[in-house]
């Protein structure tokens, strides 16, 4: 089945959620699409849009992410040299069929054909030729009027993914579909496997934009409606498009299977055996990862030393760790928070991350991103804190003052432009200011190199919402 050029491709690339199941390298201001899980230095965000390469009449993408994730978004797509048609931000969560409307809305406004790839930014595929393949196969399909699903060729009976019983044969590979199941016992998934007529429900889509919004419109007119309102009233802000809060939280929460693709008549599914996994788990990145001769699994950064240590999974690149006379157990080293666990339990980690709530660990890295830069926590007492700020080329931090803390700066490397109260004044390495606690401040790089300083903080109270913002660049507020 040969791929047709009469569309352009536009990818959609779910990138939103917290990805807490992979706590303490997935925090909710760092989530696992912004994280280089695999063997590779690009994180999951940047493979997914890398993997597509080759393929015909492939459009910018569209991305889908939260507010909170936008301009680590935006700095991972310049990292790769790709430019998108968008970053459409989700006020609130509402699940996949109101998101992935809101991209085939912004689809439409460019290409009344538009043709929606719909990927999630977690996925791992091993063997992209074949995965390029599954995708001219789905597209003929789509090109047709079909909405499109892969279905994974199951290896196991896995209880972890919801499955499709694929039905009639409508070419190599492909098939209608009889019926969507949840995700089953194992006893019911053994019997899948043995029946061969399942395949695991991956979540990624071919479709045109028009098809999906008029499935949509006949199956959940109100989702539908307020996924349109919401669109239409969003605003532009650089690249975001940010939905109107009021009327997407209007949105009923529904997947995409739920809404459109268990009800239509007119979905087909494409097999597909490349080596996919959804690294939603511990337990996923480990049966994902290479192994010893021992079931061990140490990501390339990590320094360890294993002694009478069988099938764990062993990640950290601040120390060295070292084990002796264990098994199955998942340990992540992060330098501010140390996860060890029986891989048997993984699963129910949120028993742990409910007991961590009120924790900055919980949701913050040593290492913070902002948009223009990062900080690092280098050490913090009663009324002290430490850190090092890093200041990108041409990128300045908020003119802001602290009601209840004083900060000394220290260049490191670079040039600092300063403002303190009413006088601006320029830095250079090994040079320092005093801001002391209620004057307004700012600080910027205004040259071609990274700007890094020292920054110790002194006062009674050291939170993060003590800052007041006066004028911010990026259209952040104080809180």
């Amino acid at each position: 089945m040969n791929k047709s050029n009469n569309h352009n491709l536009v990818p959609v690339i779910l990138a939103g959620g917290s990805g807490t199941r992979l706590w303490p390298m997935s925090r909710s201001m760092y989530p696992k699409q912004f994280l280089p899980l695999l063997e590779a230095e690009e994180s999951m965000l940047q493979l997914t849009l890398q993997r597509l390469e080759g393929l015909a009449s492939l459009d910018k993408p569209i991305l889908l992410c939260n507010d909170e994730h936008r301009f680590l978004a935006e700095e991972q797509l310049r990292q790769i040299n790709l430019k998108s048609q968008g970053l459409i931000l989700e006020p609130v969560g509402r699940n996949t069929a109101p998101a992935i409307a809101a991209s085939a809305f912004h689809a439409l406004k460019s290409s009344e054909d538009a043709l929606l790839l719909v990927l999630a930014a977690d996925h791992d595929i091993k063997n992209i030729p074949v995965f390029h393949q599954a995708i001219d196969k789905a597209v003929a399909l789509a090109e047709q009027g079909k909405l499109v699903t892969f279905g994974i060729v199951a290896s196991h009976p896995e209880t972890g993914y919801g499955y499709i019983q694929q039905g009639e044969a409508l070419g190599d590979g492909t098939y209608s579909i009889n019926e969507f199941r949840e995700k089953p016992d194992l006893e019911t998934a053994k019997s899948y496997l043995a029946s061969g007529d399942y395949l695991w429900n991956s979540g990624m889509f071919v479709f045109k934009a028009s098809t999906y919004l008029s499935e949509l419109e006949k199956f959940r007119p109100e989702l539908y409606e307020a996924s349109r309102l919401a669109y239409e009233a969003s605003a532009q802000d650089l690249n975001f498009i940010r939905l109107n809060e009021k009327l997407f939280s209007a949105c009923p929460s529904e997947s995409i299977d739920y809404a459109v693709m268990e009800n239509t008549t007119n979905s087909a599914v494409v097999s597909l055996d490349a080596g996919w996994n959804d690294l939603g788990s511990w337990e996923s990145v480990y049966k994902d990862a290479s192994v010893d001769g021992d079931g061990n699994a140490l990501t390339a950064s990590t320094d360890a030393v294993c002694v009478d240590t069988k099938n764990s999974y062993i990640q950290g690149d601040s120390r060295l760790i070292t084990t002796l006379g264990v098994e199955n157990l998942i340990i992540i080293d992060t330098p501010s928070a140390l996860l060890i666990a029986d891989r048997s339990k993984i699963d129910s980690i949120k028993q742990l991350l409910i007991k961590l709530k009120g924790r900055e660990e919980l949701d913050l890295h040593s290492t913070v991103h902002r948009p223009w830069g990062n900080y690092t926590t280098i050490d913090e007492g009663a009324r002290y804190k430490v850190k090092r700020i890093v200041v990108k080329q041409g990128a300045k931090l908020s003119t802001q003052l602290h009601h209840h803390r004083a900060e000394h700066w220290v260049v490191v490397c670079g040039t600092a432009k300063v403002l303190v109260g009413d006088k601006e004044i320029f830095l250079h390495e090994n040079e320092s200011v005093y801001i002391p606690k209620g004057t307004v401040h700012y600080l910027e790089n205004p040259g071609k190199v990274e700007l890094d300083i020292i920054e110790i903080q002194s006062g009674e109270y050291l939170g993060e919402d003590d800052i007041i913002r006066l004028e911010d660049k990026y259209g952040r507020s104080d809180k």
